[in-house]
């Protein structure tokens, strides 16, 4: 069992089915059972994913003293997850809405509502994640404050900059400077992930970069030498690809953490991405390492 830190976002989640993108303009779209609403965000989907695969996490955060707020903090503790470590600081809980097509294509919008103006403290911080194995500091404003204590803590920092276009992002830059491991889509740089990861990893020093490619699989970089592909797999229908990212990125950091094989630990966490995607919600269709492990073998792939 490995000791998992998260610092990120938690919000609630709805996910509306539509026919196709781009949208066809209608007054009212009637669905059935197409809309459901659910705790999700970077931050809670990590650290169910993590709890789901059997590490001992922590999360960071903050939520609103609400209904969704008080929802997020009950979902997670019937996980099994403690949440004395999400802050009430909010003047309302973060909310995000998902539409998804029926290719699994997806379009999100997101209200952080007051995420970006807190700053997590960095004496209750250095209190639980001492010892933790892995830090994740998901890219949200509020995990800044956290920079050195996590660096004081000797765990490996990793950290999802999401759709990235340029390595000098003023933004996502703080964070690429910290990470060990390093994941982010391809979504902005199509064609040119070898070239892009290569910048990065000269520009920032990391020790592991992950692009994640969709369907293609996933492009790993672990010098600046040393680049492969990792291929997608299949093991269930395609249903929403909300949270593939999230999926992908847990499931190699737990890997990781139990055998420091960064190419074994991508390939397994294909599988936990696939599988995953055959769910509706960002915070649905986690394997416990068991059953994972199962699918694996019976794909040869161990």
């Amino acid at each position: 069992m490995s000791k998992i830190s998260v610092c990120g976002l938690v919000n609630m989640e709805t996910s509306a089915s539509v026919d196709s993108f781009p949208l066809e303009y209608r007054p009212i779209d009637y669905r059935f059972f197409g809309v459901s609403s659910n705790p999700g965000g970077v931050g809670y989907n990590l650290a169910l994913a993590f709890g789901t695969l059997s590490d001992e996490v922590k999360l960071f955060s903050f939520c609103g003293d609400d209904a969704s707020g008080r929802l997020i903090k009950a979902e997670l503790e019937g996980h099994g997850i403690d949440t004395s470590n999400i802050l009430t600081e909010n003047k309302s809980t973060a909310q995000s809405v998902v539409l998804y097509d029926k290719e699994g294509r997806r379009s999100i919008i997101c209200d952080l509502t007051d995420n970006q103006d807190l700053h997590y403290p960095e004496d209750k911080f250095r209190k639980s994640a001492d010892n933790s194995d892995i830090i994740c500091l998901c890219n949200i404003n509020f995990s800044e404050s956290l920079f050195e204590s996590a660096k004081a803590t000797g765990a490996l920092i990793a950290s999802d900059v999401h759709c990235l276009s340029d390595i000098n992002d003023g933004y996502n830059a703080r964070f690429m400077s910290v990470a060990h491991i390093l994941f982010l889509s391809n979504e902005s740089i199509l064609g040119k992930e070898v070239e892009f990861s290569k910048e990065i990893m000269e520009k920032y020093q990391n020790k592991i970069i992950v692009v994640g490619m969709g369907e293609k699989g996933a492009l790993l970089r672990t010098s600046l030498d040393d680049v492969k592909v990792i291929p997608a797999v299949y093991t269930r229908p395609v249903v929403n690809t909300v949270g593939a990212g999230d999926s992908l990125f847990a499931a190699f950091l737990h890997f990781y953490a139990k055998t420091q094989d960064a190419e074994r630990s991508l390939r397994y966490a294909t599988y936990f991405a696939s599988y995953k995607i055959g769910e509706n919600g960002a915070s649905k269709g986690f394997l416990c390492e068991e059953e994972l492990m199962k699918i694996i073998e019976k794909a040869g792939a161990l």
